[in-house]
């Protein structure tokens, strides 16, 4: 219907520093948009592709219809082994904190089991970390607090029981 206009090359500093201040202001429909522009231009800008993954983070749980396949897609496309360890791990914390906020019948379970995964991925993370780069262990022990600030724990086997009848 409409044919988007280009972004040119010179401006995608600036598009990325406004994305990053949209996230900040809460509105993550915004930030993305500014980096599937970005993307049109260079598909594979590394800077914009973490800012289009955390954009579509923000929006879990919100009410807007966004799953994590979008940012296991965008994940895919990362090129350092690192951050790509780094952010599948914040994929399921901010789903584990997804699942809280909605607070279905079992979101502390699921909250628990994404949690745990996250912890996974922050700890291959902290295993190649670049020198000085201590995010992956902040975010695992803010899962850790988390999961122990909400008395989170695994399902029980009577548990999974209950919810295959």
């Amino acid at each position: 219907m409409f044919e988007l206009k280009p972004l040119s090359k010179e401006a995608i500093p600036a598009a990325l520093e406004r994305a990053m201040r949209y996230r900040l202001l809460n509105e993550p429909a915004e930030a993305e948009s500014i980096c599937l522009d970005v993307l049109r231009v260079e598909p594979e800008h590394q800077e914009a592709l973490v800012a289009l993954l955390l954009a579509l983070t923000d929006r879990f749980g919100t009410g807007y219809p966004i799953g994590s396949t979008q940012a296991e897609e965008v994940l895919r496309r990362l090129q350092d082994p690192y951050e790509q360890r780094y952010y599948h791990g914040l994929i399921c914390e901010r789903r584990a904190k997804a699942q809280l906020r909605q607070g279905s019948p079992g979101a502390g379970f699921d909250a628990y089991e994404w949690l745990r995964e996250a912890m996974r991925w922050y700890e291959e993370a902290e295993a190649i970390r670049p020198p000085g780069n201590d995010e992956a262990l902040l975010r695992w022990n803010a899962c850790a607090r988390v999961i122990t600030g909400n008395h989170l724990a695994p399902r029980q086997p009577e548990e999974m029981e209950h919810m295959l009848e």
